[in-house]
């Protein structure tokens, strides 16, 4: 899911240079990085401005341990430091302090801690945050199973461009989950993320115009969806299209081994996102 993201977010604007400064001065992490974190681990000018309470410097040595950038990964110290962000109210720690929990990468995997970083982070309009508490709920996963939160969720994230919570959206939509079922509002929100190139959405997409549920059936449609999905390499889209040529819909019929799995184009070729993947 985690297509999602390993990108520093754009609120870190001393981010690079202290990656690069915590990469040069860092020794070994601490064994006990939860409770504290030892002035000799760390370049001594950034570690005062972590201890001052810099925000941004601390989300940038959790970063840096979390991704073992120029350093072996430690989760326990990424915790650490993202907690310290997370506890002065910086959505963008909260949301990665929450990813980790989820995990279980430096704590022991707690949902419902999960869910509730997130979604103080989701309350600050962070996008990657309120897609995850959709699925929080989609999945009952440290809060009580309701699909109308997740759509209201999933909603927010989507309206703010977020591709995954845009097909996600698609989803609820295409199978009348949390709302009611409506294939041209699932069409619309698969158009939004496959035309930002998610191989879900795309394969989503290219399925209604084969079947002709919230389109106008177009086989040579469905088809350029599959063949976008497939040359990402999405395993689903190479299965589409390979029974498009096999049955002559909207390409040449052309006989090809289909891919290993794939018997048949099921009336659904792409199922629900896993939550747990990311």
């Amino acid at each position: 899911m985690e297509r999602h993201r390993k990108q520093l977010a754009s609120t870190l604007v001393l981010a690079t240079a202290l990656i690069a400064a915590v990469a040069t001065f860092l020794i070994p992490p601490s064994l006990q990085a939860q409770t504290q974190a030892q002035s000799s681990d760390i370049d001594p000018a950034v570690l005062a401005m972590a201890n001052n309470g810099n925000a941004n410097v601390q989300i940038s040595l959790g970063f840096t341990y979390a991704e073992g950038e120029g350093l072996p990964q430690d989760y326990a110290q990424a915790v650490f430091w993202y907690r310290k962000a997370a506890e002065q109210g910086n959505a963008e720690a909260q949301d990665r302090l929450a990813r980790l929990y989820r995990k279980g990468q430096g704590v022991p995997q707690d949902y419902t801690q999960a869910a509730a970083w997130y979604r103080k982070a989701a309350e600050q309009g962070n996008a990657d945050a309120q897609m995850w508490l959709g699925f929080s709920y989609e999945l009952g996963q440290g809060v009580s199973q309701d699909d109308a939160q997740a759509v209201l969720w999933f909603r927010k994230a989507a309206e703010q461009g977020d591709a995954g919570a845009q097909e996600e959206l698609g989803d609820s939509y295409h199978d009348g989950q949390g709302v009611p079922q409506d294939y041209t509002q699932a069409a619309v929100w698969y158009r939004k993320a496959a035309e930002q190139g998610d191989s879900d959405a795309q394969v989503a997409l290219g399925s209604l115009y084969d079947a002709g549920l919230g389109v106008p059936p177009d086989h040579a449609q469905a088809a350029f969806w599959y063949r976008r999905s497939a040359d990402q390499g999405d395993a689903t889209g190479q299965c589409a299209m390979g029974t498009a040529y096999q049955l002559g819909l909207g390409v040449p019929k052309t006989i090809h081994k289909r891919p290993f799995g794939c018997a048949r184009l099921p009336n659904r070729v792409m199922p629900r996102r896993n939550a747990t993947s990311t």
